[in-house]
């Protein structure tokens, strides 16, 4: 009995390794093997030829509208430039998946077909997905800011990575890239859009000429913006901001190229610092006044810390 049960097994294991051999020397097989693999490598890489030249067309075409009389903004070019990046490359990579299940001899049709009644459905389900592109879409349309713009949506404030129609990424100052859904954008403030305003508070001592310190700072002013660049129009002394007890606040506001006014602030009093500093006109500091019990005041001007202007 034994050797029979034996003797089974071993007539089931030779007809196994025998199929197995002519399934692995099949010619037609590893013919289709290769020409399946060939086709899809094929797919694969026209597709990735397809989305280079695509895209470098796509930035030639815009490289070209630059020097057309007519254009739109660059700050708009380059977010649309992004866009169609994103959207060429979607294109066509699904496109070569459709032809590589083709290649397996999936039914693509039926495929679509199902896929368009799926679609549906899942669309329902899917309803913060379909808000998230639909504001996408107007975001871009209505050109509410653009790639490169400096913004603030809710807590978040940096400048604007991309933007597309399901998320808009935004990079604030210290490095944090923030990935906000485009449906949660209810509120944006853009602060490119217009030229920005620095606003300087200068302090003088209370004891100095604060007619000979307007009179030196207004023969300054004119100077700086063939200094600094980013200045639009020459800063303008506004005049006595406050008046305290130590010091008097004159204000300095200057017109400047969009989110350059906190550099161009800077510039301001350290030009206007110099100039006093020439003129030996003196700024506000602490000061602590002494009384002596015989009613004389003796008053030790003992700076504690410089004040920044």
């Amino acid at each position: 009995m034994k050797k029979v049960e034996v003797s089974s097994a071993l007539n089931t294991i030779e007809k196994t390794v025998s199929r197995l051999f002519e399934f692995l020397t099949d010619e037609e097989l590893w013919i289709r093997v290769g020409t399946g693999a060939l086709k899809i490598f094929l797919i694969l890489l026209i597709c990735a030829i397809a989305v280079k030249v695509l895209k470098m067309a796509v930035h030639n075409a815009f490289k070209v509208r630059q020097k057309a009389p007519l254009r739109i903004s660059e700050r708009r070019e380059m977010t649309l430039a992004r866009l169609l990046d994103n959207v060429i490359t979607y294109v066509l990579y699904f496109i070569a998946l459709l032809m590589i299940l083709d290649t397996f001899g999936v039914p693509v049709k039926a495929l679509l077909a199902g896929a368009g009644v799926v679609g549906l459905a899942v669309g329902f389900g899917a309803q913060s997905l379909v808000k998230d592109i639909i504001t996408g879409f107007f975001i871009i349309f209505e050109d509410q800011f653009a790639v490169g713009d400096y913004v603030r949506i809710g807590n978040f404030e940096g400048y604007v990575e991309e933007i597309g129609l399901r998320v808009t990424k935004i990079k604030s100052w210290t490095g944090e890239v923030h990935i906000l859904p485009n449906g949660s954008i209810t509120q944006v403030t853009n602060y490119s859009l217009h030229n920005s305003l620095a606003v300087v508070d200068v302090s003088i001592a209370y004891e100095e000429d604060i007619e000979a310190a307007e009179q030196a700072i207004r023969e300054l002013l004119p100077q700086l913006p063939a200094k600094y660049e980013d200045m639009v129009a020459p800063p303008e002394l506004l005049g006595v901001q406050n008046v305290t007890g130590p010091e008097v606040v004159l204000r300095i506001a200057c017109e400047t190229k969009p989110m350059h006014h906190i550099g161009v602030g800077r510039a301001i009093r350290k030009e206007v610092k110099m100039l006093l500093d020439e003129r030996g006109i003196e700024i506000a500091y602490p000061r602590l006044v002494l009384h002596r019990r015989d009613g004389e005041e003796q008053s030790a001007a003992k700076p504690q810390r410089e004040q920044s202007l």
